[in-house]
């Protein structure tokens, strides 16, 4: 943490429900779900990684474009810490065996917030992201047809699969990779 880093302030918090991109092409980053198995994740991810680590060693990796608009660095622990939950919600539906599986509320949000994103060491979040990058890939490389399929509900009541969960966190990672332009 640096603590010479001057507090930039709270971003307006996004409570937009993403799951729409599921369904249709994302008109900004572009992702489309109906084009990408879930079984392509792990190539995906390892291939984002390396565009995520030269982004977090930018000059200007603590700038906001925007009052309202994340650093690369905030949204480089955003992306490290959405990665980790997305992993541990598959190793949920996987061990449920087939039952359907009730996830935790995550705030994203507050998660920014708490951890103080703004404040991280670039090169501490590069290695956190590359290492849960890796896990991600590793897990997400694991599932078998029938397990794709497995059932899971997020606190809101929406429902995924293994397989739409897969997709929703690569819309996540793309659609970060354009919010950063990496």
């Amino acid at each position: 943490m640096a603590d010479d880093v001057q507090d930039p302030g709270p971003v307006a918090p996004d409570r937009s429900d993403w799951t729409w991109v599921l369904d249709k092409r994302c008109p900004d980053c572009g992702f489309d779900a109906s084009r990408v198995r879930p079984q392509e994740l792990p190539t995906i991810v390892r291939d984002a990684r390396p565009r995520f680590v030269a982004v977090l060693g930018r000059a200007d990796v603590r700038d906001r474009p925007s009052a309202n608009t994340w650093s690369a660095l905030e949204y480089g622990g955003h992306v490290r810490d959405m990665s980790q939950v997305m992993t541990e919600r598959l190793e949920q539906i996987l061990a449920a065996g087939g039952e359907l599986v009730q996830f935790a509320d995550w705030d994203q949000n507050e998660a920014a917030s708490t951890q103080q994103y703004w404040r991280a060491d670039p090169v501490a979040v590069s290695r956190q992201l590359t290492e849960s990058l890796d896990r991600a890939a590793d897990l997400y490389a694991g599932p078998t047809e029938e397990q794709w399929a497995w059932p899971a509900r997020r606190s809101d009541g929406t429902r995924f699969t293994a397989g739409t969960l897969a997709q929703y966190f690569l819309h996540e990672l793309t659609h970060h990779l354009w919010d950063v332009r990496g």
